[in-house]
Formats: C-alpha cells, structure tokens, sequence
C-alpha cells in the first residue's frame, strides 16, 4: 500500500482553514492534512516532516505569503505549492508565479467551482509526468479546451511552459482569441495547441475582450489535426510523445466532426482503465457504463433476447448510446436534437475510425 501524501494549508483565517480542510479531504487520494495559521510555524513543519504540497494564503501578519514562498523555493525546491487568496491583483499573481508556484487560485474561484479546484491538487499530488497539462490530470490542452466550450463557461487560460505564457479567451463557451509568443488570433492558437506539456489557470472571464477568433472550436480543432497529420513525417521516427498528442488531437476531432459531446471509453477487465474525450466526469460515467451494461446483459440473457447491441438514454440535456463491446465500452453523448434513428451508426462509425 502506498504511503499517503501530505498537505500543508497556511492561513492566517480559522474558518479558511476549515473550509479548505473540508475540501481536500474530499479528494480521491486521501491525503493526510494539516493546517497552520503563520508562516515560521509552517516553515518548522516543512522541516520536522516531508510534504508534497503547500497551500498558502498571501496576506498574513508578520510573514506574509510570498515571503513564505521565496522561502520554501529555495529550501524545498520539490515541493509544490498552490496559492489560494482573496486578493485580485495582477501584481500579486506576477510575483507568485515568478516564485515558481503551480498554481494560483482565488477563493470566490474555488466556491464557484470546487471540482475543478480538487482535479488540479490532485494532479499535483500525482507523480511527476513529463507530457500532460498540470491542472488537469492526463489531459491535453485541446481536452481542458473543450470542456470550457462545452459548458459554455467565460473564462481566461492562462497556460504557461516554462518562460512561455499563453492566453486563450472562451465567451460563453466560444474562442473568441488567443495570445502567445508574439501572436494572436488563429495563428497563436494553432502555437498553443504545438504545445504538449504546461500549466495552467483559470483566471477572471473579460466580457469586453476583443473577438479575433470567428470560427468555431470544432472547425479549429479538425483543421489542426489535418496539419499534423500532412506535417507528420512518414520516413523519420516519431517519438512516442509526438505519437499521443497527435492521436488526442485527431480522437477530438472525430468526436467534433460527428456532432458528439464527448465519449468515454471504459476498459472490460480493468475498472481503473478510463479514457475521456470531452468531459470531466470520466470516473462517474464509466461507474454508470459499467453499471448499466452490466444489468442490460443479464436482463437481455433472462429474455433469451440474443446479445446485446446498445442501450440508448436521454434527457433534456443530451441523448446518450453505450456501446459495449468485447474489450471496452464507448458511452457516446449526443445533443438533445440530434437524430436518434441515426446515433447508433454515427457513434459505430466514430467508435471504429479512432481504434483502427
């Protein structure tokens, strides 16, 4: 059994440390955690005992939060730290990622979405990985990206590699522009979207922001697989992690194209097994597959009504179709108007496109 991590939460507030207490050990891990109210106490913990991540306010008596962290950089350069503070100021989120934190959040941030907030500490709690975007654990930017349009949040991305830094503006669940290495519009996305690993954000949504971007994300995301299908090279090797990011794209895109919302892919033999494409909520509609194809077989075998092909559901949000299949089952999701008599076609074909 592996060892539980641990979290160090500094703040200054009781009732914050509570809160924070309380949400944390909602996540999936378990982690053991602990709370401090002042920097030196915090900074004798991380002495005395091995922590994998620090949860730090900023505004604090005696010692403040960026003090605490210019300490901790230089002292424990392995831990990783998230900021979480009510102050708005782009000043202070500057200075704190110049300290090397891994992310920056807000508390109304956090109250007004604390799922995505527990996905991003789990992933720092998770082990190092050299692809991937920290923030959302074993997703692709073009994944993070879809799940903003697709719940039609307003929200600004701000993605960092290293020295680069990147924004992307989603209105209303539409890329209206994007900024990064000197460019802008459809040119800086297309650079974004190059990049394989990173950080990100969610920062304060800009409703005045100017539209430089016009075309849809789904338009987007398909001419981009398209680019890195005709740019990749057919006689030189392609790194392994050329390979994934380029299969993520070109899996997206096949669910664009097809009108589908998202698909999850949930393996037959091994329940930990859970690919997404589209959605957050990979480990629950992967339970509710399992569940579901589980009874539809046994009430198909009492009925004697031969194997089972589909099961098909919907709701006023979306229409869904489960594909079981000998290895895995798809759950395809699919907008509330989209033909029925057609979905079971649509989503064999799609089914087949990417596992081919």
């Amino acid at each position: 059994m592996e060892p539980r991590h641990k979290i160090l939460i500094l703040d200054d507030e009781a009732a914050w440390l509570e809160v924070n207490r309380e949400t944390l050990a909602q996540l999936p891990s378990k982690p053991e955690i602990r709370t401090v109210n002042n920097g030196t106490r915090a900074i004798a913990l991380l002495d005395a005992e091995p922590f994998r991540l620090l949860v730090c306010d900023l505004k604090m008596p005696k010692m403040d939060g960026l003090q605490v962290l210019a300490i901790v950089r230089r002292r424990f350069p392995e831990l990783r730290t998230v900021v979480l503070t009510a102050l708005e100021d782009e000043e202070f989120r500057s200075r704190a990622y110049a300290l090397g934190v891994d992310l920056f959040w807000l508390k109304t941030d956090i109250q007004q979405n604390p799922q995505m907030f527990l996905d991003c500490i789990e992933s720092l709690l998770g082990r190092d990985m050299e692809t991937g975007f920290r923030g959302i654990q074993s997703k692709s930017l073009m994944d993070i990206i879809q799940m903003e349009c697709l719940s039609r949040t307003s929200t600004v991305l701000r993605i960092t590699r290293g020295p680069l830094v990147a924004k992307l503006w989603i209105q209303d669940g539409e890329l209206i522009d994007a900024e990064a290495e000197g460019a802008r519009g459809e040119a800086a996305f297309r650079r974004i979207l190059a990049w394989k690993s990173g950080t990100f954000e969610n920062m304060s949504a800009e409703p005045k922001h100017e539209r430089t971007i016009f075309k849809s994300v789904n338009a987007l995301l398909l001419e981009s697989a398209q680019n890195m299908d005709e740019a990749a090279n057919p006689t030189g090797p392609e790194s392994v992690e050329e390979a994934d990011h380029r299969k993520t794209i070109w899996k997206l895109a096949l669910v664009a194209r097809e009108g589908a919302e998202f698909v999850v892919a949930t393996s037959s033999e091994h329940q930990n097994e859970v690919d997404a494409w589209g959605t957050q909520a990979a480990g629950q509609l992967a339970a509710w597959t399992r569940r579901v194809t589980e009874v539809s077989k046994r009430l198909s075998d009492r009925l004697e009504a031969g194997p089972l092909l589909y099961v098909v559901g919907n709701s006023v949000e979306r229409q869904v179709l489960l594909l079981p299949r000998d290895e895995k089952s798809y759950l395809v999701a699919w907008p509330p108007d989209a033909p029925a008599d057609q979905l079971f076609e649509k989503a064999k074909k799609l089914v087949a496109s990417w596992d081919s």
